[in-house]
């Protein structure tokens, strides 16, 4: 990544994207002291800011590389501290649900690992099945720790997995890292035309 200006970080849809930083160590202090009704609503917060960042950049016509990077930076914290978090605070939840759980978190890390190893950089592709898969997991993630029923995060886990591999896919399929694409589909069928 190269170097950004102030002002290139401080647009409203970067701000909102790190919210989700200054989040992270909220939620995990809330994790930690067992105050499961705040880190959900902050966790609810910050899923919000996820969903509108990216709305934002695009009405206001300040979608970017760095907003790229620092949605999906963000996203992989909050993630990574949700995977620490809930063993803390559902611990019967988590081991019942290990598989599923194991397999969101799985589908999250590998794809960011194999844009690692291919490109030495961080990949960004935002792909309409991630988006599908990160509001199924979102919604799910709250019902299955709310109310304790857990088929709607199976799917999502399935979904999940979809996502990755797509993601993958497209890693395999690009010769240069870049971020901001559609769908391996879309991706084929513009480099047909």
């Amino acid at each position: 990544m190269s170097k950004y200006t102030l002002d290139e970080l401080l647009t409203l849809p970067n701000l909102l994207t790190c919210s989700r930083f200054i989040a992270a160590p909220i939620l995990l202090w809330f994790a930690w002291s067992g105050q499961e009704n705040a880190f959900l609503i902050v966790l609810a917060i910050t899923f919000l800011t996820d969903a509108l960042d990216g709305m934002t950049a695009r009405i206001l016509n300040q979608e970017s590389e760095l907003g790229a990077f620092l949605d999906s930076a963000g996203d992989l914290l909050i993630y990574g501290i949700m995977a620490i978090s809930i063993w803390w605070l559902w611990p019967n939840i988590v081991e019942h649900e290990i598989i599923y759980i194991s397999a969101v978190i799985i589908s999250f890390a590998v794809p960011v690992l194999v844009g690692i190893i291919k490109f030495h950089d961080f990949t960004s592709y935002h792909t309409w099945l991630v988006k599908v898969a990160v509001i199924t997991t979102g919604i799910a993630f709250f019902i299955l720790f709310i109310f304790n029923i857990a088929w709607p995060f199976r799917i999502a886990a399935f979904v999940c997995l979809l996502a990755a591999l797509e993601e993958i896919a497209i890693t395999f399929y690009l010769t240069k890292s870049r971020s901001d694409v559609r769908s391996l589909w879309h991706l084929i069928r513009k480099s047909q035309s």
